[in-house]
């Protein structure tokens, strides 16, 4: 899908371009990859492009005992979602959404866009202010706008792009202004969709950075950068990526875009629905390798949370010792992963965080939210002795989560990759517990392809876009390489001194 006007101009969409779930233009007569083909760039931009990233998340301990008030620990993983932003000249006021993951394209005049209602003095909102709740009134404001979005998709994926665009536009205008130049922001992510991995927690993040980062409000990410400074940004990002997940959720826990900006782990706890989380962070969580299968089975996680509700209605001690043990668990597992003398190299020590991973593992299948596709995962795993495996999220299907043994024999893994293959599942090598939110600025990599070039390799929007699957993304983009992190991306660290 060669990208070239970022206008995305067909030649009669004047007023933007309305797509349908399918990629066909409303008269039928164009796909999307061949629209986006025709276009031909017309102008210089105002500044270079960049990139921002965010890893995705699982849940490592405490799945379905965080509702009722106990301790959970997420954690990053190593997919991540990935944004480039484009500034155009000032002769173009159109703002572009691209989104080809979920084939989503749309452009807005930004002269028409609501700007009156989000920049009125009893409604603007500045940068560093705590958002806590949609306002009614500029979620209305914006509703024209959004219909106009993928006119003929299915109701289904239209729900979809209606709170993709909902929580694009409320962002837009309310850390943007009606005198900035035109955009155009793409993305792509090689986090799976809808498999409780914090996809839309990523891209929420990489959004509320990337507008932080052209309002020139955050200083950084630098290798010297303060720690305290940069958990002032990190905050900063987070509290617009919560309002971001606001749009798509209604109400979100805080939990997935905490660890997608900050990365790392963090303990959470829910004790009082009418008070904010309890979040800690765990700045020392150390990087873990990791398995994760995704089984595709489609799960609800509104249906899991239903039948252990149900569950506990029936047996209130039983569960609540299982809910109980569950946060134990979750302690236990916080307190080792601490000490000064774990070692994420040495078998001893990952050997210690399986058992708990296996134990949480064994409490959630007695309340009933295992699936056989999860323990055929289990099963396959410990024949060949490769790690300790559990379901991650809500069960019922959706993904699990292996911590691997050190120097597992590359035969056992090609054994376990060809009867996954063979099986329908999706194997993702990962790791637990990496660097949150990153940028490249300019969008320019130094160790990734064409290293002939002193200058390092620009990434432009055709190269991102022509980028074959989720692989192929990794490899033009990917904030690591095969020698480890590539040169360029920059990332907020906030560790403890």
């Amino acid at each position: 899908m060669a990208v070239r006007d970022p206008e995305i101009m067909n030649g009669h969409a004047k007023n933007g371009i309305h797509t349908n779930g399918n990629g066909s233009h409303t008269n039928g007569t164009t796909t999307l990859a061949e629209r986006l083909r025709m276009n031909r760039k017309q102008s210089s931009p105002m500044a270079p492009a960049f990139m921002v990233s965010a890893p995705g998340k699982v849940i490592v301990f405490g799945e379905h005992s965080v509702v009722y008030g106990k301790a959970a620990i997420a954690a990053a993983i190593s997919l991540r979602s990935y944004l480039h932003v484009t500034t155009l000249s000032k002769s173009k006021r159109t703002v572009s959404l691209r989104f080809p993951d979920i084939d989503l394209v749309h452009t807005w005049n930004i002269d028409d866009l609501p700007w009156d209602i989000f920049h009125h003095p009893k409604k603007k909102k500045s940068y560093y202010d705590l958002v806590t709740e949609l306002d009614e009134e500029l979620v209305a404001s914006l509703q024209p706008h959004i219909d106009a979005v993928s006119p003929e998709s299915s109701d289904e994926l239209r729900k979809v792009h209606k709170s993709s665009v909902l929580a694009f536009l409320y962002l837009f205008l309310s850390l943007g202004s009606p005198k900035n130049p035109g955009f155009l922001y793409t993305l792509r992510s090689t986090i799976p969709i809808s498999a409780g991995l914090g996809s839309s927690a990523s891209i929420s993040v990489c959004l509320a950075a990337a507008l932080l980062l052209q309002l020139r409000t955050l200083s950084g990410p630098h290798p010297d950068q303060p720690h305290e400074e940069a958990r002032l940004q990190v905050e900063r990002i987070n509290r617009w990526a919560f309002v971001s997940e606001m749009c798509i959720h209604g109400n979100p826990s805080g939990v997935d875009n905490t660890v997608a900006t900050q990365g790392k782990a963090v303990v959470f706890q829910r004790t009082d629905y009418n008070k904010p989380p309890s979040v800690r962070p765990l700045w020392d969580f150390p990087e873990l390798p990791l398995m994760l299968i995704d089984t595709r089975q489609a799960k609800s996680t509104a249906h899991e949370v239903a039948k252990v509700a149900k569950l506990k209605e029936m047996h209130p001690e039983l569960v609540g010792a299982i809910l109980n043990a569950m946060d134990k668990v979750t302690a236990t597992a916080a307190g080792v992963i601490q000490e000064e003398e774990f070692d994420d190299e040495e078998e001893d020590s990952l050997k210690r965080v399986g058992e708990l991973m296996t134990i949480n593992h064994g409490l959630l299948v007695s309340l009933g939210v295992s699936h056989p596709r999860l323990e055929r995962v289990r099963e396959l795993v410990d024949h060949e002795t490769i790690g300790w495996t559990k379901l991650t999220g809500a069960g019922g299907g959706g993904c699990s989560i292996t911590l691997m043994r050190p120097d597992v024999p590359k035969e056992k893994l090609r054994k376990l990759d060809k009867q996954l293959e063979a099986e329908n599942y999706g194997k993702f090598e990962t790791t637990l517990g990496g660097d949150g939110v990153g940028v490249l600025w300019p969008a320019v990599l130094k160790n990734g392809m064409d290293e002939d070039d002193e200058g390092g390799m620009e990434i432009d929007v055709e190269k991102f876009l022509n980028a074959e699957g989720t692989k192929g993304v990794e490899r033009l983009v990917g904030v690591h390489g095969d020698g480890g992190e590539r040169e360029g991306w920059k990332f907020w660290r906030v560790e403890s001194r």
